[in-house]
């Protein structure tokens, strides 16, 4: 993986025969009063050397503080955001407590020029959403993914 790219696992679940994604709201600053398009799924940058589906199993661990639930991993490829960064993601049927995350941290200079440093959660929180409303909530660069499970699952997205 060169460039700008990351790589992350869309948690799926069925409940009352809908199909349930689980996204993550993105922390610090910039996202704390945003809603709409300010949720990812939970994915990240490779260490040098390391293949994409090792990264998404790394990062969901480090950025939700849980380990990734078993099953089998199916592919939903690769999209390109709107910044140039291209995500490869995969679905995994799982379930797991939104209230048990325990998300990594980053630092950066905040508020900007005041010199400065300080820590924030990479996820501010995560939750449930079925798919339609999913599409509302995620990055717009993501929202294939939502379509390619949707056909993965032989449903509508919504």
């Amino acid at each position: 993986m060169a460039g700008r790219q990351s790589a992350g696992i869309l948690l799926f679940r069925e409940r009352d025969g809908q199909a349930e994604v689980l996204l993550a709201h993105m922390g610090g600053p910039f996202w704390a009063r945003r809603d709409a398009g300010a949720w990812s799924l939970p994915k990240g940058e490779p260490e040098p050397g390391e293949e994409p589906e090792a990264t998404a199993r790394r990062e969901f661990q480090e950025e939700l503080g849980l380990p990734v639930p078993e099953g089998d991993l199916a592919g939903l490829g690769t999209v390109r955001q709107s910044g140039g960064k291209t995500v490869t993601a995969w679905a995994l049927r799982g379930d797991l407590d939104p209230g048990r995350i325990s998300p990594g941290t980053f630092e950066m200079e905040w508020p900007r020029g005041s010199g400065r440093t300080r820590s924030f959660p990479e996820i501010d929180r995560v939750a449930w959403f079925g798919l339609a409303e999913a599409a509302e909530k995620i990055v717009t660069g993501q929202r294939p993914f939502l379509d390619r499970l949707a056909d993965h699952l032989d449903r509508p997205a919504g």
